[in-house]
């Protein structure tokens, strides 16, 4: 999916006065007057995207119910809009600053205190469940050899994901724990990119920050406030290198989609895969 074809969506839908686009990843964010729409990809070949809309729609609904502070929806369901789920939400107020790791530490903390919500089964976090469907998408921009390594990393990780023993208590988590995914309002820090909620191992929103220090160039003073915040340190479990696989894993793929049409995102990819053959944990990955 392209701008272009997020704004047809957004046109059928009669929501095209004015949008503004403000991100295009796996969904086409776009500002219309004092809302935020979500434009989500072909839900025709991949019907599981239409169901992660209204996930996170009645996510919205379930976090507004336990009081914590996080967007909230501006219709109680998913439109299907020529073949695309379309979500709209509150816009939330201008940011007082940028979110930093130990604002998402705050939200987290009330995150992981709920119990499973009443009637909305959240699912397991598929954090390697996409690959398949990224590399696909990657073609032949990409080498066969590298798709197949990554097969079998997803694979392998699987295997041993299923056998860890976690640390804390398994629930709900936010599922893409970073900060970008935090809105600091006049009213606080307020979470925000809802649909990989899922119910299982705390351990995963906690990973997240702790490849960004490894990979990403999060400061280590910036990390030490986030564990400070939460009150603990995922790095001190013996799990914590089979989770940064995985998601090391799923992050090269999510890149390989994006090869066909854009050489940073080929160059990336293979910077990614190559420093995970090496086995070099130190190397520096980039946005493109």
């Amino acid at each position: 999916m392209n701008e272009m074809r997020a704004r047809e969506v957004l046109t059928a839908a009669g929501l095209s006065g004015g949008a503004e686009l403000l991100a295009l990843g796996e969904n086409a964010v776009f500002a219309v007057g004092d809302l935020v729409v979500k434009v989500g990809r072909d839900a025709v070949r991949h019907p599981e995207l239409r169901d992660r809309a209204e996930r996170e729609v009645a996510v919205a609904r379930w976090l507004a119910d336990s009081g914590v502070p996080a967007v909230r929806a501006a219709e109680s369901t998913a439109r299907l809009v020529e073949g695309h789920p379309v979500t709209l939400w509150h816009r939330l107020p201008d940011a007082v600053r940028p979110a930093e790791p130990r604002d998402l530490a705050q939200l987290l903390t009330l995150v992981h205190a709920l119990p499973a919500p009443d009637g909305l089964g959240l699912p397991r976090r598929e954090l390697l469940g996409g690959v398949e469907r990224w590399l696909r998408l990657a073609g032949d921009a990409i080498d066969p050899a590298d798709a197949d390594y990554l097969r079998e990393r997803r694979d392998g990780f699987t295997t041993a994901a299923a056998a860890l023993v976690p640390h804390l208590p398994p629930g709900p988590i936010h599922g893409d724990a970073l900060p970008r995914n935090v809105h600091v309002s006049p009213d606080g820090p307020v979470l925000v990119d809802l649909e990989t909620f899922s119910s299982d191992l705390r351990e995963h929103d906690l990973v997240v920050l702790a490849l960004s220090r490894d990979r990403y160039g999060l400061a280590p003073e910036a990390y030490d406030a986030f564990t400070a915040a939460y009150g603990w340190d995922v790095r001190e479990w013996e799990g914590c290198a089979v989770l940064r696989g995985a998601r090391e894993t799923a992050s090269c793929a999510w890149v390989s989609q994006h090869a066909p049409v854009n050489p940073k995102a080929l160059t990336e990819f293979r910077r990614r895969v190559a420093s995970l053959r090496d086995g070099d944990t130190a190397v520096r990955w980039y946005p493109f």
